[in-house]
């Protein structure tokens, strides 16, 4: 038998692992009424990843204050931006820690994080005073611990990135006096747009525009996350 031949009966190799990839966190942005969470779940479809809708890690004190159409406070912001931190680093160690989990490593998550300094929280390089202690543990840090073997990863290896829904004021207050059932009302925005502070320019942000289809807002998404990874979405 020729050594052609030899080769072409010869059991195939079995297909190498894939090299696990990196956790990350990717955070829809904008204020109220953008469509975050919509673009959300077609990130969620595109790139099989576990998504979080940040709107729903709010305590009950803020919601009734955004339902009764009162602004939330730095102070009211900064429990639940660490929440959303926390819950991400929670969802990378275990992903990590589980060999039978197959999809796109890390978290997307959906909120507003309009000031620089919120996004630092994000970004897990900025601890707000409300975080780093005061007089012992309350039960919400007590049950937001990761099991002793497991560890959150450090902000360097659980990057974060900003997909930033960018779109004029006038066709914001558009969109929000037509949603059904949400809390946050349509007089709100006003505050919202006086706290953003814009994203652009900031490390790990990519824009896109409000006046397009989800379709195309998911394709400038992926296409600009792609030229800042250090590795394929």
């Amino acid at each position: 038998m020729s050594n052609e031949a030899e080769h072409q009966l010869a059991p195939s190799a079995p297909d190498a692992p894939r090299p696990k990839r990196h956790p990350i966190l990717i955070i829809v942005m904008g204020v109220a009424g953008t469509g975050k969470s919509t673009l959300a779940r077609e990130l969620e479809r595109r790139l099989d990843m576990p998504y979080v809708e940040g709107d729903e890690l709010h305590p009950k004190a803020n919601i009734d204050k955004m339902s009764a159409g009162i602004p939330l406070t730095d102070a009211d912001r900064e429990p639940w931006l660490q929440l959303i931190r926390t819950t991400a680093e929670h969802m990378a160690a275990e992903q990590q820690a589980d060999p039978s989990f197959a999809r796109r490593p890390g978290a997307l998550v959906t909120c507003s994080a309009l000031r620089r300094y919120y996004r630092d929280i994000l970004r897990g390089t900025y601890k707000p005073a409300s975080a780093t202690g005061g007089e012992g543990e309350g039960e919400g840090e007590r049950s937001s611990r990761l099991p002793g073997h497991l560890d959150p990863p450090e902000p360097y290896r659980f990057p974060t990135y900003f997909v930033y829904i960018k779109g004029e004021k006038e066709v914001i207050m558009d969109r929000i006096s037509k949603r059904q059932g949400h809390y946050m009302k349509p007089g709100m925005l006003d505050s919202q747009l006086a706290t953003l502070e814009s994203p652009e320019g900031e490390e790990g942000v990519v824009v896109v525009p409000l006046d397009t289809t989800t379709e195309e807002q998911a394709d400038i998404a992926m296409r600009e996350l792609s030229k800042l990874l250090p590795e394929p979405l």
